[in-house]
């Protein structure tokens, strides 16, 4: 099993020391680098006063870590691409991938939250769902596009590019058919720079919950990374998952392959220690996103959600929490394993106002004494 971080840096009240949240950022992504870790994961979230979600742009976060490591794998979870120009994001992250010599995971997002589309990019609107899906699916094809072919050209019900009519004559650029149409003197065909690294296709994940965003990803060869629901209801996911990847690629793919899955994780010396030390902080972290997706992502297949049925940490903790003793987290991963052959874990370890020693506390016990009954030593796996 690969263990990634998922670093939602969070920290109500922190916009004065934002300086601190990235010190402490870089101390925990050396950390995971020089322990083991495949990757690590930065958000995009903006105008969040509130200071629930910190960082605006992974991509530039990814180039002060990649500079400050050697291993570790540098992914965004997500690049909200509705909210990009489809070729400044595939630059973007091509300069991402040459920085770090080929390390980037591309994490994309459709977007939720309104106050984001509305100033950012109003076509991403998701109260529109047809029209942001649209906006999203152009654009993964429009970076598809630039990262695999040396010249190209885009023609949608969105984007052109390049546009109709763009003369193009220098003596330093000799006019040729690779990129142009040489009886009108016209560019008919593009090419980004940089490449990315090796000209590789770098892998692209989704952070997605409905079917058909399922659906899609798995027929398109886009892995999935799912956070909030139980095992129960995440069996359906992965096997739609599986079901329609199988089908588009003409073989059987194994159950969890191109798949990740997030999972809050605080691990501490006791169970009471992990309540007393985490709960507010990660219930703060649900408070927030369910105010927009409710609580029906945490049910089980067919359970419904109780009248007044409260966010409170009894009812979080057994469906989807790894938060207790090395022994406790460690049984509910090999209960993932058993029951969804899972391959991909992120460890959701920076909540809210939870103190940046006590996270590394837990970090550092997670990596001691629960990751050694995972992966690979030198005498084999144990």
């Amino acid at each position: 099993m690969k263990f990634g971080i998922f670093a939602n840096l969070a920290g109500p009240g922190r916009h004065d020391e934002y300086y601190k949240v990235l010190d402490e950022a870089r101390e925990q992504a050396v950390y995971c680098d020089e322990n083991g870790y495949d990757s690590i994961w930065y958000t995009e979230h903006h105008f969040g006063h509130e200071g629930n979600e910190l960082i605006s742009n992974p991509l530039m976060m990814g180039a002060d870590i990649a500079a400050r490591t050697k291993n570790i794998k540098i992914g965004q979870a997500a690049n909200v691409a509705t909210f990009w120009h489809p070729l400044r994001l595939a630059e973007d992250i091509a300069m991402l991938d040459q920085l770090s010599k080929g390390r980037v995971e591309v994490g994309l997002a459709r977007g939720l939250y309104g106050r984001e589309a509305a100033n950012l990019n109003p076509l991403a609107d998701p109260k529109n769902n047809d029209q942001n899906r649209a906006l999203f699916e152009e654009t993964v094809e429009i970076m598809k596009k630039a990262w695999s072919n040396r010249f190209f050209s885009h023609d949608g019900d969105i984007y052109k590019y390049p546009p109709e009519g763009l003369k193009w004559k220098h003596p330093m650029s000799p006019a040729s058919p690779e990129f142009m149409d040489m009886e009108k003197g016209e560019i008919n065909k593009i090419s980004i720079m940089p490449r990315t690294y090796q000209n590789r296709m770098p892998s692209i994940w989704q952070t997605i919950d409905s079917p058909r965003s399922i659906e899609i990803a798995a027929e398109t060869g886009i892995n999935a990374m799912f956070w909030m629901p139980t095992v129960k209801e995440l069996k359906g996911r992965f096997e739609l998952y599986r079901e329609r990847a199988s089908k588009a690629r003409g073989y059987e793919v194994p159950l969890g392959e191109g798949i990740a899955l997030v999972r809050d994780v605080y691990v501490a010396e006791t169970m009471e220690q992990a309540r007393e030390d985490a709960a507010e902080a990660v219930l703060n972290t649900y408070r927030w996103i369910c105010h927009w997706r409710g609580l029906g992502n945490l049910m089980d297949p067919g359970e419904e959600v109780e009248l007044g049925q409260q966010l409170t940490y009894e009812f979080l903790h057994p469906r989807n929490l790894l938060f207790g003793t090395p022994e406790y987290v460690t049984e509910k991963i090999k209960e993932l394993q058993e029951e969804l052959n899972l391959q991909n874990l992120l460890l959701w370890v920076n909540h809210s106002h939870l103190p940046h020693e006590k996270m590394m506390k837990s970090l550092k016990l997670f990596t001691e004494e629960v990751m050694p009954n995972f992966t690979k030593t030198k005498q084999g796996v144990l």
